[in-house]
């Protein structure tokens, strides 16, 4: 990576970072006047009632950001070294399809916030409506990125591993995954942002390691515009991303860890997702098995610890502590097991 690329990267993210910044100060104040309040369920911790009426789907501030960053990025990269960065069709593809693929995300989680606020039907989407919109576009990713290379990935420790038509399976149990996970991770202010700026800043250090400029900035762009977003998430928070942010977020990291040939890092990196994750899988199985009790005070994980006593400040510092360790570990096995 020379200076020019250096340079381009920085201004990738301080552009993603400006743009969601500037974007709150007129979005926030718009989406107050349109109504597009927050309907807060009765399920979540009883005192989360008094944010009712906060604006929601501000996760359009960072896609905002990411998609104007990364298109200035790629534009300025084809005039100063186009051969090098966009020499193979597969770098293409990986660089607007994961684009593709996070924006997509963040659509379906748009409709969705749109029911709720808009049509005033609280729980949006249907289960299976979303999921049915989550294949196809998973599927549609997957099997491009097949295209081009074939079905291949790495695992630590392993190497280099050909998966064959296995790929694409594969990729959208990932990816459905992935984003459902960072979508439960959405219930604390500042929660979801934080922790993705964290494993987007990991997934940009492996983008350098990798030597993938186009990932790294797909990576710079979507960490600078969630540090934009939290200048009006982080608590008392002004705005909420909504499903329209979080399952943007869960594209984006996914695409990154598919684009990089490295899914299995999303294990460490994802690891606070993971546990959000399983935390309402067991309480729902533990519930059912034992007629009517419960394994944590209530689920996803930060409510449970909410019920603790915890302030939302301190999980938010505690879990995007514990992002941070699965990033580092993320490194170290990329330097020494890869």
């Amino acid at each position: 990576m020379n200076n020019s690329h250096m340079l381009i990267m920085l201004l990738t993210g301080v552009v993603s970072f400006a743009v969601a910044a500037a974007l709150g100060k007129v979005a926030i104040p718009w989406l107050h006047k349109l109504k597009f309040g927050q309907t807060i369920l009765d399920e979540g911790p009883s005192w989360h009632q008094k944010k009712q009426g906060t604006p929601t789907m501000g996760g359009v501030l960072f896609i905002s950001s990411f998609v104007a960053a990364a298109l200035i990025a790629a534009l300025l990269l084809w005039v100063t070294d186009a051969p090098h960065v966009f020499g193979t069709p597969y770098e293409t593809a990986r660089f607007w399809g994961g684009i593709g693929l996070a924006v997509g995300c963040g659509l379906i989680g748009f409709v969705d916030d749109y029911i709720k606020v808009v049509k005033k039907r609280n729980l949006g989407l249907t289960a299976v409506q979303k999921l049915l919109l989550q294949l196809l576009l998973s599927a549609a990713y997957a099997i491009l990125l097949f295209i081009y290379n074939g079905g291949r990935f790495s695992i630590p420790f392993f190497g280099e591993v050909n998966w064959g038509v296995w790929y694409v399976p594969f990729a959208v149990f990932v990816i459905v995954a992935m984003t459902n996970a960072t979508n439960l991770t959405d219930g604390v202010d500042g929660l979801c942002g934080t922790t993705g700026f964290v494993a987007a800043l990991a997934l940009l250090l492996l983008s350098g390691l990798a030597g993938l400029l186009t990932q790294g900035v797909l990576a710079v762009a979507l960490a600078g515009g969630l540090a934009g977003f939290l200048l009006w998430n982080l608590h008392p928070a002004k705005v909420f991303m909504g499903d329209t942010g979080s399952l943007f977020i869960g594209g984006a990291l996914t695409a990154l860890a598919f684009g990089l040939e490295q899914p299995f890092m999303l294990v460490p990196i994802g690891i606070l997702y993971i546990a959000e994750n399983m935390s309402v899988i067991l309480q729902v199985g533990y519930f059912k098995l034992t007629h009517g009790k419960r394994l944590f005070k209530m689920s996803p994980l930060h409510h449970h610890f909410e019920l603790c006593g915890w302030s939302e400040n301190k999980i938010v510092l505690v879990f995007s502590a514990v992002t941070l360790v699965g990033g580092a570990a993320a490194v170290l096995l990329w330097l020494y097991a890869g």
